[in-house]
């Protein structure tokens, strides 16, 4: 047998051997989604909002895997850090960031801190958004209905420090709801932002657009309210970006 078969044999094997781990990571992943979505722990108001968030396939359209470390930029109440911390498994971990202000609030981290003490691979982290460092890199940054808030200050270095903490080939989810044609101009008054204004920003901190998703589009949305007003049926936008390498 000559050098050239023996190496196409070797990567036959090695490629047949892959598929199957892959398979078996997906199924699991799958698993253990399903599992914690429907975790009765879970609280009533949570569960009641999932038909609306859908919570399990935006997760997989993300690309959160089991034994993912992942950085959830301002989780507000947790939902999204509950179903994260089943989704990684305890070969994971969930890095909650929470804003000085909150930690500077008496009692403001007292509920993020109480999930943590539930949920063994979650770790609160007070943070600056524009100038932040995890205790180890990440393979994802998520962030839910926040961006637009973050767009009122400094995006640029927000993005820039998502890309730094990000491993290389790392991902960051972007969720908002929509303004379409506005640019940044209803972040403050509308709490909304433009889908392209997003795409725009994050591409220009060196992350690749990899996929958008309409699952939480809704075009009865009028757009010109608050998504309180519309709540939990305001129209949203999904954006996977990928760190090169």
């Amino acid at each position: 047998m000559n050098k050239a078969s023996a190496f196409l044999i070797a990567a036959a094997v090695i490629a047949g051997a892959a598929a199957p781990a892959s398979a078996q990571q997906a199924e699991g992943g799958t698993a253990a989604l399903a599992a914690t979505v429907s975790d009765p722990q879970r609280p009533e108001g949570d569960i009641a909002r999932d038909p609306q968030r859908k919570p399990a396939e935006v997760v997989k359209f993300a690309g959160v895997k089991p034994g993912d470390v992942v950085a959830e930029i301002a989780p507000g109440g947790g939902y999204y850090t509950r179903i994260l911390a089943g989704a990684v498994g305890p070969e994971g971990h969930v890095y909650a960031m929470m804003p000085a202000v909150f930690a500077n609030r008496p009692g403001g981290l007292d509920a993020i801190n109480a999930l943590a003490k539930q949920y063994g691979n979650v770790t609160v982290v007070v943070a600056d958004f524009g100038d932040f460092t995890l205790p180890q890199p990440a393979d994802l940054v998520w962030t839910t209905e926040n961006y637009h808030d973050l767009a009122n200050g400094d995006i640029a270095a927000v993005n820039a420090a998502v890309f730094a903490a990000l491993k290389p080939g790392g991902i960051y989810f972007v969720e908002d709801h929509a303004a379409p044609g506005t640019g940044t101009s209803a972040t403050r008054t509308l709490h909304r932002i433009d889908e392209e204004a997003v795409k725009q920003q994050v591409m220009q901190a060196g992350f690749t657009l990899e996929a958008e998703s309409d699952l939480l589009h809704n075009p009865a949305d009028p757009h010109d309210v608050n998504p309180r007003e519309v709540q939990p049926t305001s129209d949203k936008f999904a954006l996977r970006f990928r760190k090169p390498g």
